[in-house]
């Protein structure tokens, strides 16, 4: 099995970019990524909530949904076409947290930098069962793991700036 943990991180308003986005409107998208996946990563075709709750001990939000991946963009959790089933934790207003059944994790963070300015960082721990360590399958998953990563955070940051501007964030 090979495991790959990585990280990206980008500002929330790079220089140019309008409007700029408060950390209450990211957290609103952030919420609305976790029912409504599709609009935001490409290659999630369907996104379904099936159970939303409060955990008792910390008061976060606790959402199960079940979300299905375009052919051959799919995590190790789960084959093209099918049904993978995501546990999303929320820690407002600066984190989600995204359980796959194999055990591969995805944080979505909301920060500031030492300036202030806003910073998203989506951290993965993705895991591979069936993959050897060092071998060139691993290679090729890993460089496709870093490009994902990029595309998820601007993907994201991209979309919710869309929505702020079309106002269905306010």
């Amino acid at each position: 099995m090979v495991t790959f943990n990585l990280a990206y991180t980008a500002p929330v308003n790079p220089a140019g970019a309008t409007p700029a986005l408060t950390l209450a409107q990211v957290w609103a998208g952030l919420q609305r990524k976790v029912r409504r996946a599709q609009e935001f990563v490409p290659v999630i075709e369907e996104c379904n909530v099936l159970s939303e709750e409060t955990v008792q001990d910390a008061g976060n939000l606790k959402v199960t949904r079940e979300v299905r991946f375009k052919p051959g963009s799919e995590p190790a959790s789960g084959a093209g076409g099918t049904l993978v089933r995501e546990v999303v934790l929320h820690y407002p207003p600066c984190r989600v947290d995204f359980e796959q059944p194999d055990g591969s994790t995805i944080a979505n963070i909301v920060s500031r930098n030492a300036e202030g300015e806003l910073e998203m960082t989506y951290a993965f721990e993705w895991r591979y069962p069936g993959v050897k360590e060092g071998s060139e399958e691993a290679k090729a998953l890993e460089e496709k793991s870093w490009k994902t990563a990029k595309m998820a955070v601007h993907g994201t940051i991209d979309t919710i700036r869309r929505f702020v501007k079309d106002g269905e964030i306010k």
